[in-house]
Order: structure tokens, then C-alpha cells, then sequence
């Protein structure tokens, strides 16, 4: 399906300054659906003039919808949709006509013009259906529902909804569902939903709301021995939108205000409110988690950088040189193990960015060569869990130093780490220009243990593919297929 820029650009002659309010509208027009128990769909003007465009459309959850079906991306030609014409050339809200019965079910049909800004040009139509399928004798509840989705629209007809100044939402604002409160000018509660009355109650309020001043409320339940949030009689006022959060007794209760202003004037407000308590108490659990895991791997760290050392200090005191590589060889490898766990004692997540740790890899091999070998990387690794990065880091110290080791001798040349990260797939070859492959060199029969150990993390644990090939023009490359999960980036498309 077609994103919502694809279809204003590709139908539209809307401004970019447009598709940022629409972008912005969108994002938040939930609170409109569910306040109006109806399916919204905004509609656009067709480049050419010949009618409208479907460009996004969203289904309540507070009653049943009326389109099963998508509606996005479909084109209705002028004088098929008579309510959204007049809205449209009348630049006002539109709710004549009988119910509509073509679906089976009769379906109430309004129209809201989309107005950019105060004072600014329409750049839309959006269609609210309601299903009265289910009509009943309204409740206090659904009432007040109503009048505040009436007001929230001539908000979007006047152009003042959405709040182009509003604070950046916290990881998820309150929904209607999830309690509700309606101010009056003064920030005196004229309604509280039953969900919003608990959530005061287990804030320790044991009066009723209604008719009480907010901000003076829950500052006297939450902050009786400490300075006022700021941010809350600001929300608490309804003056501002904007969102915080308020704690007590070990209940944490998020609130959302929304202004309304009708008319040029505020009328009052809605402040949305959701208890968050166990989710405030699942992120301190994990907080405390990666703490400890953060701990850990600095130990693990600390305890092996021990042990390289002590191995170090043996090999000095060996007379064979055998002996004395031995343990040279398993400083490195246990090295290189280090290196994955101090990175991972300093990242947030069990992912790490691999480039990091192949180029102190890469250096820790060039510093202990005696040949005059220059190891580069190509390419990037990209981000890496734990599991692989430190199987990986292994590997990638093996195939060094079998490159420096066995490929050079004593005299110079170049390495390359070349990495390339696909999809799914991190596609890895090691390439020198050294002496080459022995002329009966057989992986599968390999005495080599450095190869022995690559060729188990590869293929055993990685579940990936190992080549080891004779390199044109000279040399020796390896090549590794592994599989990864694909990367996680950011807003910007950069790692994280």
C-alpha cells in the first residue's frame, strides 16, 4: 500500500508545508476518532481538479467501524461525495443528509474542512461515519464524547488542531479509553470518565473530581512535601498542550492536555489520563537489568585481561619457544574476547557496532607482527548482538594472524578485512598478498588450530559458510558467509 507522502505527491499538488501538517493532523487524530465513535478518512484534491483522493484513514476504538476495507488510495470523481464539495467550497463543517443505508447499515455522514493554520489556506476534506448500528440512549460518557469531538472539529476547521508548538509525546500519550477528564475555563473538572476517577483514587484522592480545580488537586495529592511540577499546572490548567507525569504512594499517572479553543476563544480543555505505573516499573526493571549486565561484562572484562596477563607472565618464563607461542596465541584469542565484553560494559543493549572492535582487532595483530604487515578495514560491519560479536571478534583474530604469521614470514605486505553487511547476511573475506596456499592445503583436513577453531565458530556455532581460496594475482583469501539479523537504525537511518 501506498504511504501517504506517495499519494499527496503523486496526486496532489499539496505543498511541503502541507504534508507536514497533514503528517501532523494524522499522527494525532485518533483522539478525534474515538471522542466521535467514528471512522475518519481525509481526502485531498486531485492534482487536475477532477475530484478527490483517499490519503489516510483511521477506525475508532470506542465503537464498531464502518469500512472493513481500506480506503486509502481510493479516487472519487466531483459530485460523487456531495458533503465533502460543500464543505469543501463553504469552508465549514457539513452534517445535512439522512442517514445513509447503502451498506446495510445506516451510517451517518459528516465533513470537516482541514484548515493550515490559523488563517491559512484548506488543504483537505476529512469524512466522519458513524455506525449507528448500534445506536442506544446516550450516556453521560458518550455525551460529553461527543461535544468534545464536536469542538476538537471546528479545531481542525478553524486550524488550530493539531498543536504545531506541542512538546514531542512521551513514548505513548494517553487514549480516550484510558480516562478522561473535561475542564472548564477556570481548569475546574466539569467531567471525569470512571477510568480517570480510579486512576485519582489510586493516586489516594478520595473525594470527587468534579467541580474540583486540577492543578490545585493533584498538587496537594503529589507534591504536599515538595516543589510543584511546573509542567503539571501548566497540563493540569489545560492552558498548554503538553504532557507530563505525576507520582504517589507508588502509583505514576501520565496526563495529556488538550486545549480547546473555539471560536477564538479557550473554552476549556481535555486532559487525558492513563495509569502507568507497571509500565514505569517494568522500565526501572530493566534499567536495572542492563546495569547489571553492564557490570558483568566489565568483570568478565577485568577477569580476563587477568588472565591474559598471567598467561604473558608464563610465557615469559618458558624456555621452549613452542611452549612460548602456545601461550602468545591464546593471550590473543582471549584478547580479542576482551575486546567484545568492554564494549558490550558500555552499551545500553546486548548490540554492539562491530567496526569498532575488528579495528582494535586489526591493530592488536599489526602490533605484535614481526613482519612489516599493514591490516586495513573495508567496509563496515554494522551493529552486532553479543552472540555473534564475540564468536566473530575470534574469528577475525585467527584468520589475522594466520595471515601475518604463515602468509608474510618476515617480509611486508598488505591485509584487507574487507565486510559487507546485507539484508540479512554479514559477508566477510580476509585477503593478503602473501606466499599463498600450500600446493595439498585441505580445509576439511587442516592440522592448523587456528583454523580448526574458525571453521567451528563459522560453520557450528554461527551457522554460516567458510571458503578458504587462493587469491589472483597471489595470496590467500578467506571468505565468510554469516547469517544476522538485520540492523536496527535509527530515526536518522543511522545504527544505534
Amino acid at each position: 500500500m501506498p504511504t501517504l507522502s506517495d499519494l499527496v505527491c503523486r496526486h496532489t499538488a499539496l505543498e511541503p508545508a502541507d504534508l507536514d501538517w497533514i503528517h501532523s493532523l494524522v499522527s494525532d487524530w485518533q483522539l478525534l476518532a474515538d471522542l466521535s465513535f467514528a471512522d475518519l478518512i481525509l481526502w485531498i484534491p486531485h492534482r487536475d481538479g477532477s475530484g478527490w483522493v483517499a490519503v489516510a484513514q483511521m477506525r475508532p476504538t470506542t465503537g464498531p467501524t464502518v469500512y472493513h476495507d481500506d480506503v486509502v488510495g481510493a479516487i472519487s470523481g466531483k459530485g460523487e461525495r456531495p458533503l465533502i464539495d460543500i464543505a469543501w467550497t463553504e469552508h465549514r463543517i457539513c452534517r445535512e443528509g439522512d442517514p445513509d443505508w447503502s451498506s446495510g447499515v445506516p451510517v451517518r455522514e459528516e465533513t470537516i474542512p482541514v484548515r493550515r493554520g490559523r488563517g491559512g489556506h484548506f488543504i483537505g476534506v476529512i469524512q466522519r461515519s458513524t455506525n449507528l448500528s448500534s445506536a442506544r440512549t446516550p450516556s453521560r460518557l458518550e455525551l460529553t464524547y461527543l461535544q468534545s469531538a464536536s469542538d476538537l472539529a471546528q479545531m481542525v476547521a478553524e486550524g488550530r488542531f493539531p498543536f504545531k508548538e506541542e512538546e514531542p509525546l512521551l513514548v505513548r500519550s494517553p487514549r480516550v479509553g484510558d480516562g478522561l477528564l473535561r475542564l472548564d475555563r477556570a481548569g475546574r473538572v466539569t467531567y471525569a470518565s470512571p477510568n480517570a476517577l480510579s486512576a485519582y483514587r489510586r493516586l489516594g484522592l478520595h473525594a470527587d473530581l468534579v467541580g474540583a480545580d486540577l492543578g490545585k488537586t493533584t498538587a496537594d495529592l503529589c507534591y504536599s512535601d515538595e516543589p510543584i511540577n511546573e509542567d503539571l499546572m501548566l497540563v493540569a490548567s489545560g492552558k498548554e498542550p503538553r504532557e507530563t507525569e505525576v507520582e504517589h504512594g507508588g502509583t505514576v499517572v501520565q496526563l495529556r492536555a488538550i486545549p480547546l479553543i473555539v471560536g477564538g476563544g479557550r473554552i476549556g480543555a481535555l486532559v487525558l489520563i492513563r495509569d502507568v505505573t507497571e509500565l514505569r516499573r517494568r522500565e526501572r526493571e530493566l534499567l536495572t537489568k542492563d546495569a547489571t549486565i553492564r557490570e558483568i561484562h566489565h568483570r568478565v572484562k577485568n577477569n580476563l585481561q587477568t588472565v591474559a596477563a598471567l598467561l604473558r607472565l608464563q610465557a615469559r618464563r618458558l624456555n621452549n619457544p613452542e611452549g612460548q607461542e602456545a601461550l602468545n596465541e591464546a593471550v590473543r584469542r582471549v584478547g580479542s574476547i576482551a575486546i567484545v565484553h568492554e564494549i558490550l560494559a558500555q552499551m545500553p543493549e546486548e548490540m554492539v557496532e562491530f567496526d569498532d572492535i575488528a579495528d582494535r582487532v586489526i591493530t592488536m595483530t599489526a602490533e605484535v607482527s614481526l613482519a612489516h604487515v599493514l591490516p586495513r578495514r573495508i567496509g563496515s560491519f554494522g551493529v552486532l548482538p553479543a552472540a555473534v560479536a564475540t564468536p566473530i571478534a575470534m574469528v577475525l583474530t585467527e584468520l589475522l594472524q594466520n595471515a601475518v604469521e604463515h602468509g608474510f614470514s618476515h617480509k611486508s605486505g598488505n591485509v584487507q578485512v574487507i565486510a559487507h553487511r546485507d539484508s540479512d547476511r554479514l559477508e566477510v573475506v580476509v585477503a593478503d598478498d602473501g606466499k599463498g596456499l600450500p600446493p595439498d592445503f585441505d580445509l576439511e583436513a587442516t592440522g592448523s588450530l587456528g583454523l580448526q577453531i574458525v571453521r567451528t565458530l563459522v560453520v557450528g556455532e554461527l551457522s554460516g559458510r567458510l571458503a578458504v581460496e587462493r587469491r589472483k594475482g597471489g595470496g590467500t583469501e578467506v571468505i565468510l558467509s554469516i547469517p544476522v539479523q538485520p540492523e536496527i537504525r535509527g530515526e536518522a537511518g543511522s545504527p544505534r
